[in-house]
């Protein structure tokens, strides 16, 4: 009823009632993880992937527990979601009972609501607020804990055919009044700039987005959310802004006379020095959610609404400006300050990230984990497509990027997608080797291995004078036999003639690949503005 096609999860004592209703389920496909973890970041996955709300399945106490990161990952980057989990009898609540957790406690702060279901007459209603509630506004996760007397009660089922919440209201367009202010302010402005964030692709109002740039000539950065929603090979492109972001699109946002803000928070790694982001320009914003507007960052034209709905509007009633200067000057940034990495000699992660892009053709969803490999991923491949960049954003999650890439690949059984890791991140999940093995879901798994826990390193070569403590990983396992263990097939390579092949083998091969790129020790992310400086402050630029 909720066109729930995969559950990602792990059974248990309380949630057992659950799992026996599902052995003779045909609709609903079950997949095991090997941790509920894993059964998080796989229906965030899919989740983000496809637009549709995905769903993980625990038992109480440590299975309910173990789901926390992934529903915190999902909660900051506004991912629908409905976790369900078991729960012991409901006269065992409070007793401290065996795994009883108060799991609704623990996750009031990371959901966007959850549930404790008592008796079985609301569970029907309940199932179908949580996932109206996931789904719709700005999205999120949402749980629901069933004690185990309540899975095995008996009712005449009624699943409602609307929801109606007191107090829960649905934002469509933006006030017409503040629509024409803004459209006021981009025909005046001569250095106007855009921000595209992750909620323009949950609106799915990317072709919105690009008749805005095109007919107001209008440059547009991406945040690392909002990787995907802009082609990267558009003349307007600036690609990513903030911490790791393009000089070029950096020195826009210092200079821009009015900014442009669309379905963005203004996080610390986008803005840096907050006194000096942006400081000669007016700001538009454009949100969902009205909590957003002006919470990081002064705002001048505030607009709430669905972006889809109000960038629509918007269109109809903008008359450009003149912007013909401003992008000479832009375009001469470009060409003065591209990405390049350290050691262009040596196999590097801009060749890596480039030789995926070329033997896809551009195709591939990429996942990543969090660190190095996660700004080299965002960096060195070019997007041109929605939903084809899948990354753990506000919470930086490690261990994120493999589970995920699972629920991306279920989604999508025809394209090919990619894991980039590190040799840390990789090791923090890499049990679901069993479940892509088992499960037949042939994701690609490429490891930057520079035997370090590698963003870790560059802060402490930075700012602690090399002093690398706890980041050498010693005792890194041989990746490629590992993944032959389970069942999957793994190369090594050391040189930049060996890339190429390596990774046209994995995706010509109908089973999971792992494929260990070393790289260099100490190669950096560069550009990178340290920690509460302004974003035209960066290291790495004309070097």
């Amino acid at each position: 009823m909720e066109n729930v096609e995969v559950l990602f999860g792990y059974p248990g004592g309380t949630i057992m009632p659950f799992y026996d209703a599902l052995y003779d389920e045909k609709d609903i496909k079950h997949i095991l993880t090997r941790h509920e973890q894993g059964a998080a970041h796989a229906a965030d996955g899919y989740a983000r992937s496809t637009g549709k709300v995905g769903v993980c399945v625990a038992t109480s106490g440590p299975g309910a527990t173990n789901l926390v990161s992934g529903i915190a990952t999902a909660s900051m980057d506004s991912v629908p979601m409905v976790a369900i989990t078991g729960q012991v009898p409901t006269k065992l609540i409070g007793t401290d009972a065996f795994q009883e957790a108060d799991i609704t406690g623990i996750t009031a702060p990371i959901t966007k609501h959850n549930y404790l279901v008592k008796d079985v007459n609301d569970l029907a209603h309940t199932v179908k607020e949580a996932f109206y509630i996931a789904r719709t506004g700005r999205p999120g996760p949402v749980l629901i804990d069933i004690p185990k007397d309540v899975l095995v009660s008996e009712t005449e089922f009624h699943y409602p055919k609307n929801i109606r919440l007191v107090g829960y209201k649905q934002v469509h367009t933006g006030h017409a009044s503040q629509i024409s202010m803004a459209a006021t302010e981009i025909a005046r402005a001569k250095k106007p700039v855009i921000i595209a964030g992750g909620g323009m692709q949950i609106a799915c109002a990317c072709a919105e987005l690009r008749e805005l740039v095109e007919k107001a000539q209008i440059p547009v950065a991406t945040t690392l959310m909002g990787i995907g929603c802009f082609p990267e090979d558009h003349a307007l492109s600036l690609g990513m802004v903030g911490m790791h972001g393009t000089a070029y699109a950096n020195y826009a946002i210092c200079e821009t006379d009015l900014l442009i803000s669309l379905g963005t928070k203004f996080s610390d790694r986008v803005t840096g020095k907050i006194a000096e982001f942006a400081p000669n320009a007016k700001i538009i914003h454009i949100d969902i959610d009205p909590a957003e507007i002006g919470k990081n960052v002064r705002v001048d034209v505030p607009i709430v609404g669905h972006l889809k709905e109000t960038l629509t509007e918007l269109n109809k009633v903008i008359a450009p400006g003149d912007t013909s200067q401003w992008l000479k000057t832009i375009a001469s940034w470009k060409e003065k300050f591209p990405l390049h990495s350290t050691n262009p000699d040596m196999l590097n992660p801009q060749h890596i990230m480039e030789a995926i892009y070329k033997a896809t053709n551009g195709e591939a969803i990429i996942v990543t984990e969090v660190g190095q490999n996660q700004m080299w991923a965002a960096q060195y491949y070019t997007y041109t497509k929605p939903r084809s960049f899948i990354t753990s954003g506000g919470l930086g999650t490690m261990g994120y990027g493999f589970p995920a890439s699972l629920g991306v690949k279920y989604a999508h059984p025809d394209k090919h997608v990619f894991d980039i890791a590190g040799d840390g991140s990789i090791q923090m999940n890499i049990q679901e080797l069993a479940t892509a093995a088992y499960n037949d879901l042939d994701v690609n798994i490429v490891i930057m291995n520079n035997g370090y826990l590698g963003m870790v390193r560059q802060w402490q070569e930075m700012f602690y004078d090399k002093r690398y403590a706890a980041t050498p990983l010693k005792g890194n396992p041989d990746f490629v036999k590992l993944i032959e263990a389970y069942g999957g097939v793994g190369a090594r390579v050391t040189k930049q003639e060996e890339l190429f092949p390596a990774i046209k083998k994995a995706i010509n091969t109908d089973n999971v690949c792992l494929i260990d790129c070393v790289i260099p020790p100490e190669e950096n992310v560069y550009p990178m503005v340290a920690p509460g400086a302004c974003i035209s402050n960066m290291f790495g630029v004309g070097q």
